[in-house]
């Protein structure tokens, strides 16, 4: 069989092994990114686009090597619809939208050329296109990589993640520049066994394989923010878990610490939470502190940090923001959720939250301290009948608001 093998492939010019050894590791590679597809969800619609284009780019490499005189269009065809399909998968991954009638219109382009390019005088015509078409389609692609590695992943060097897609629209520019000013040249080189013929074969493994490296780059890097996000988040509110607003708890102080700036901390817990869990079931509960996570995150700066402190307790900083003005905020947030119950299967759930606030306001109060006066103007303000908020110093431990809400002052 070895044998065999051995002397069907000394039948192949070097070219033609060049081409086909390209076609097995792009036909490899569709195979994988299918498992892909099949194994990691969020990125089954992408990873189907680039298992496309290592098959379609197979099929062209497979037929280049096959016809290499003469390459009937399908071949082209397949080759400017890989192009495609790995632009649309990259898109499709960073969430970037594409007019539908661009790529329509550049296969078009390259079909109707090609069919007019079976008369010898139009060939060259037909190279220039078709390269013009592909080194388009990677320069747009290198486009929004940019844009993708600049703005989204805020990366110092993003020009580095466009490399690999840059370089084959670089290539392909050059190929169609040199067929559009030395046709006869390029064409007869194109269409037999020749040094440039192999250099590309051997460069495009080169390419592909860095095509390869920079798409489970992307991959990895969604896949390890991912990790991160969900380290610090809570699973059912979305809001920083308990490890993640202690975080930034130590961080404010650290800042305050140097700079003298105030901050305050409330302390905010869900009334009646147990009473919802046990007539409704726990289904509902959980339903109810989405509720009320996305009613209290929708009133605050973009500075606010508000995390899931335990059960139905929750936990806000308010940095720069001393006692007297962070009692309003609040008091927003208790009316907020007051006057927006839950609605569920034909129901009415009425919500309310007991809130505790504490200020740091440049004493040498730690942390701990300012978070046990928030927790005792939470306790007040459940012991005053709940429905209200307490506010109270941490310097001094004293209220300086008693508390405000429904039959406040009574």
């Amino acid at each position: 069989v070895w044998g065999g093998l051995r002397m069907g492939l000394s039948s192949f010019s070097a070219t033609e092994v060049s081409f086909l050894m390209v076609a097995v590791i792009q036909a490899v590679a569709a195979v994988v990114w299918a498992l892909g597809a099949w194994a990691v969800a969020e990125a089954r619609r992408a990873a189907l686009y680039w298992s496309a284009w290592a098959a379609l780019s197979s099929v062209t490499w497979v037929v280049l090597a096959m016809q290499l005189q003469s390459p009937p269009l399908i071949g082209v065809v397949c080759g400017v619809l890989a192009a495609m399909a790995l632009q649309r998968g990259i898109r499709a991954y960073i969430g970037r939208a594409q007019a539908p009638w661009l790529p329509l219109a550049l296969l078009a382009l390259v079909v109707a050329v090609g069919t007019l390019a079976e008369q010898p005088t139009l060939q060259p015509v037909h190279a220039v296109v078709n390269f013009g078409v592909l080194a388009c389609i990677y320069f747009g692609t290198a486009r929004d990589l940019y844009r993708h590695g600049r703005d989204d992943l805020h990366l110092r060097v993003p020009l580095l993640l466009t490399l690999p897609v840059l370089l084959g629209a670089m290539a392909f520019a050059s190929r169609s520049l040199r067929a559009l000013l030395a046709p006869d040249s390029v064409l007869a080189e194109m269409q037999t066994h020749s040094a440039l013929n192999v250099g590309s074969a051997l460069s495009y493994v080169v390419l592909v394989l860095m095509l390869h490296a920079m798409l489970m780059a992307l991959v990895t890097a969604r896949l390890v923010t991912n990790l991160h996000r969900l380290s610090r988040h809570d699973g059912l509110t979305g809001m920083l878990n308990r490890r993640a607003i202690e975080e930034a708890l130590a961080a404010q102080m650290q800042r305050s610490l140097r700079s003298g700036e105030v901050f305050a901390v409330m302390m905010l817990d869900i009334d009646h939470f147990k009473a919802i869990n046990d007539r409704h079931g726990h289904a509902v509960g959980d339903l109810a502190l989405k509720h009320a996570a996305g009613l209290l995150r929708g009133d605050l700066r973009e500075v606010d940090r508000l995390g899931r402190y335990g059960g139905e307790e929750f936990l806000l900083l308010l940095p720069g923001l001393p006692l007297v003005q962070a009692h309003p905020v609040a008091e927003r947030l208790r009316e907020q959720l007051a006057s927006r119950p839950l609605l569920h299967g034909g129901e009415t759930i009425a919500l309310s939250v007991s809130i505790g606030i504490a200020e740091w306001s440049g004493d040498k109060a730690e942390l701990p301290r300012v978070l046990a006066h928030a927790d005792a103007a939470l306790y007040r303000a459940k012991a005053a009948g709940r429905n209200r908020v307490v506010a109270q110093g941490a310097a001094q431990g004293t209220a300086q608001v008693a508390w405000s809400g429904p039959g406040a002052g009574e």
